[in-house]
């Protein structure tokens, strides 16, 4: 039987191995959404973010990553959504019509 341990939801931020040319090292970042049960799991991950540190100005820099992918996917679910629903409403207002 399957325990409580068996199953488990975890949201966690990674930081990626730092990579350094010259004077520059950058550090990539993502997320994870881990889900686990006792037949097997699933793993999502995504970039967020990438860590820019320049050892001659001596400052660390945060440059944000925007999945275009994803973006390109909500629209396109949104899109099909509202496709649907207009054609839903109209096969309605057909039959209605009909009757």
């Amino acid at each position: 039987m399957a325990q409580l341990k068996d199953f488990g939801v975890q949201w966690q931020t990674v930081s990626g191995d730092p990579m350094t040319v010259g004077d520059v090292t950058v550090t990539p970042q993502s997320q994870a959404v881990i889900v686990r049960w006792p037949f097997g799991g699933f793993v999502w991950n995504r970039p967020i973010a990438v860590v820019v540190e320049r050892d001659g100005a001596g400052f660390v820099e945060r440059r944000r990553v925007v999945d275009v992918t994803r973006i390109i996917q909500l629209g396109l679910l949104s899109f099909s959504l509202v496709i649907s629903i207009v054609v839903f409403g109209k096969s309605v207002q057909g039959k209605e019509h009909r009757s």
